[in-house]
């Protein structure tokens, strides 16, 4: 349905129509029209509750499946041109579908993918974008503004309440919408309620080798629950935010050295997005040289440091009234771009993937912050060469226990039997209420 068209200036001329209420601009390559089609009723099939018990994945007809590639979102953009006319120096379309697109984080997040700034400014994309019933009128004002922006990259925007219909063809699937945290809510009880099951809308209409980041929270086990579902996808390519933690701990390691960010590198996040979470000093470097050789202060580093990292948001939203919605959909792009750009050399980067055949001996099956390499083909490899001292070791084993908890507590989404929750504790990070 869309087409590459030339980067080259173009006039617009707006026309409405009775019923379907579109327009077209014309260009002098070709034609954009934008189409705002009737809201069908469909809700969304993935969501659980702490009332609910999902069954293990089933299969999904084709037939079903086939019914569900036409683009069914409130907007459509379609570039209709003439096969000679199409630029062949551009990529291949990238689809990026993205949850809770009517939220803080999507509002910054979006622009920067529409922009070239992650994928690359050769690189055209289509915005996938999946709301509920409710998101529905703020989504199309998203489109709105998409539109007006005239991004030249942006070949497509969609969006809808079913993730059957927004997931079709995605290449990227950035989860970002999860129920917030209320006042007197457990920690148990959010894996529940935040456990938005996309995985087998993925599982049956997704590119096979979609790249899927998750950002709700709990994070690392929304994350574990999405693959489960998702058979037919590569558990590799799943991965739960922790980029904004590593990027807070080198912003506090190079505020306490004296030095620029850009100066520290070699830092890691280990284990869960939670207080339990790891950030590693021990292997982190500033101007090339180890962490403790520059900062000498270890009680700082044992102590005010990991605090400092985890109350970050806490402490910004006192200050300015609202969470970390900038700062998280940079984190994003961060994540991202460290996936299809080759790490510079010696360096490495945060994220959590599955932790089956990791190398430091990590339990299995859960989803881990652990640093990563990557060639920039989208895939990546754990760092070996790390090193471990008692206080690390300590501390991994504490954030582990936590997530393998976490793991029996949706042992009902997961299809692996019977649910048995015993966290230890709330170990929210401040700022998620």
């Amino acid at each position: 349905m869309a087409a590459v068209a030339e980067l080259t200036q173009y006039t617009n001329t707006a026309r409405r129509f009775s019923s379907e209420v579109s327009y077209a601009s014309t260009r002098i390559s070709g034609r954009r029209r934008l189409h705002l089609r009737p809201i069908r009723n469909s809700g969304i099939r993935c969501s659980v509750t702490s009332n609910e018990v999902q069954a293990a994945p089933e299969a999904v007809k084709a037939e079903e499946v086939k019914k569900k590639a036409e683009c069914y979102g409130v907007f459509c953009l379609t570039y209709d041109l003439k096969a000679e006319e199409e630029t062949k120096s551009w990529k291949k379309l990238v689809n990026i579908a993205v949850s809770g697109a009517a939220g803080m984080i999507s509002n910054h997040l979006l622009f920067k993918l529409a922009s070239g700034e992650v994928l690359g400014y050769d690189q055209p994309i289509a915005l996938k974008l999946l709301g509920s019933e409710r998101s529905l009128q703020a989504l199309e004002g998203v489109a709105m503004e998409l539109e007006d922006s005239l991004f030249p990259l942006l070949r497509e925007v969609s969006i809808g309440i079913d993730p059957y219909e927004v997931f079709q063809d995605a290449d990227w699937a950035l989860l970002i919408g999860a129920k917030p945290r209320g006042p007197g809510m457990e920690r148990a009880a959010l894996l529940d309620i935040n456990g938005q099951i996309f995985g087998k809308a993925l599982n049956a209409v997704a590119s096979r080798d979609v790249k899927v980041l998750v950002v709700g929270n709990p994070c690392n086990t929304n994350a574990l629950i999405c693959m489960k579902n998702a058979p037919n996808i590569p558990a590799k390519n799943f991965h739960a935010l922790t980029r904004l933690d590593e990027n807070r701990a080198k912003c506090q390691l190079a505020l306490k050295a004296g030095v620029f960010y850009d100066k520290v590198s070699n830092v890691t996040i280990w284990g869960n997005h939670s207080t339990t979470q790891v950030p590693d000093f021990l292997n982190a470097r500033i101007n090339s040289l180890p962490v403790k050789e520059v900062i000498k202060d270890t009680k700082w580093l044992e102590e005010e440091f990991t605090n400092k990292v985890q109350t970050r948001g806490g402490v910004l939203i006192k200050k300015w009234g609202r969470s970390s919605a900038a700062s998280t959909a940079v984190s994003i792009v961060d994540a991202m771009r460290s996936l299809v750009t080759p790490t510079p050399e010696g360096d490495w980067f945060s994220t959590a993937v599955y932790t089956n055949g990791n190398p430091y001996g990590i339990a299995d099956d859960i989803v881990f912050s652990m640093p990563c390499r990557s060639n920039g083909d989208g895939d990546y490899e754990l760092v070996k060469d790390v090193e471990f001292d008692d206080y690390l070791w300590n501390r991994i084993k504490t954030t582990e226990a936590e997530l393998l908890a976490e793991k029996k507590c949706v042992a009902h989404l997961t299809g692996e039997g019977i649910a048995v929750c015993d966290l230890p504790g709330d170990t929210m990070l401040p700022g998620e209420m």
